[in-house]
């Protein structure tokens, strides 16, 4: 589908590394970006988001290379996309439903499409509006009445009744997440959750960690679904390593809300390793958008190590970096050429001892109490 990319520079971050983002989400989803349109405003417009000059601009566009779509690098109002779509007469998506839509075609578990299809009807929900006429309530006599309820307020009773359904589903594999953690603990397992910017390397650095053959494309949001597999760490013992669905920048709250039972192998993991593309440009505001989310789901307090991976792709050696205290606080590393791993794995083996030293000194103090309440 030929898709014309639409940004508005309002002067905050990086917009040109946003609108490359932008055309890498459109051909995840299958679009074909031919043009892009951009501008500066100081806020968006009320009516058009754009402008009706920028409009029309987007609108000789469509006209002369014979576009199908126009996508948005921002979130709209039901009421601009709809404006938009009258103004185009063609379909106008934004950033959010460009995101849920790629989810929608990646869910490959039955948590992973429950979840999606929970944040579109959520979506959804916010943009119906009352284009069903034929069906309205009328006001006169005889033959002249409309149905009991309005087209509006059916497809709104039907998506609650769809919504509290999946939430119910939601709960019960939420549920069963929290029986396999409880056993989990009980056997002592520790666990490391990789955490990242869409597109870090998560999945190719799980691969190379636990030979478990996931899905792993140069392409945005390819591992929608928590994987983990037991990683056997030598004189350590053994961990359990989760795969986890990549952040974004604006990541819709529909998401983050509907895929907080996926995400919380993330919330109750021991460490997270935090999977940094070293090669992006952007990398700063991209570690700052992943710790946000974090922040959200309440993980903001598990230690992490930030893992900068792609090395061989801006020629850095593969390292350990240690702060004042000694402890590892960056791992250099290529999951592709695989330099760096034997770090990697050192890291996180001394992250396994630290706790098990931790966990004597705390039994052992609480030995010394006991004694010493019968003493």
């Amino acid at each position: 589908m030929r898709a014309a990319l639409v940004g508005v520079d309002f002067g905050k971050g990086d917009f040109l590394a946003s609108l490359e983002e932008l055309a890498l989400l459109s051909k995840s989803a299958g679009a074909q970006p031919i043009v892009s349109v951009t501008g500066r405003r100081s806020s968006p417009d009320a009516a058009l988001f754009v402008g009706s000059g920028k409009a029309d601009e987007i609108g000789d566009a469509i006209a002369d290379l014979d576009l199908e779509l126009v996508i948005f690098n921002h979130a709209l109002s039901p009421a601009q996309q709809r404006n938009l779509e009258r103004h185009l007469k063609v379909r106008v998506v934004d950033r959010t439903s460009l995101i849920l839509d790629i989810f929608a075609q990646r869910a490959q578990s039955h948590e992973g499409k429950v979840q999606v299809e929970l944040a579109q009807l959520q979506h959804l929900a916010t943009r119906l509006i009352r284009g069903w006429t034929h069906l309205e309530r009328q006001k006169g006599g005889i033959g002249l009445r409309g149905p009991g309820e309005t087209q509006l307020e059916t497809d709104r009773r039907l998506i609650g009744e769809r919504v509290k359904a999946l939430r119910g589903r939601l709960d019960k594999l939420q549920r069963q997440r929290h029986t396999q953690r409880r056993a989990r603990n009980r056997n002592h397992t520790f666990s490391i959750s990789l955490v990242g910017y869409t597109n870090a390397g998560k999945s190719t650095l799980f691969n190379s960690l636990t030979k478990a053959g996931v899905y792993a494309a140069n392409q945005l949001f390819a591992t929608l679904d928590t994987t983990s597999r037991r990683v056997h760490l030598g004189e350590a013992g053994s961990i359990v390593l989760s795969d986890t669905v990549g952040f974004i920048r604006d990541l819709p709250t529909q998401l983050v809300a509907a895929f907080r039972a996926t995400l919380e192998e993330t919330i109750h993991a021991d460490v997270l390793l935090h999977v940094v593309d070293a090669s992006s440009s952007v990398r700063v505001e991209q570690i700052e958008q992943v710790n946000a989310v974090l922040k959200e789901i309440g993980a903001d307090q598990i230690p992490q190590i930030l893992v900068w991976n792609k090395i061989d792709q801006c020629d850095l050696p593969p390292s350990i970096e240690r702060d004042e205290y000694d402890k590892i606080r960056r791992v250099f590393v290529s999951a592709q050429t695989g330099a760096g791993m034997d770090m990697l794995r050192l890291a996180m083996s001394e992250c396994v001892q630290s706790r098990a030293w931790s966990e004597s000194i705390a039994a052992e103090a609480a030995l010394l109490e006991d004694q010493a309440q019968f003493d």
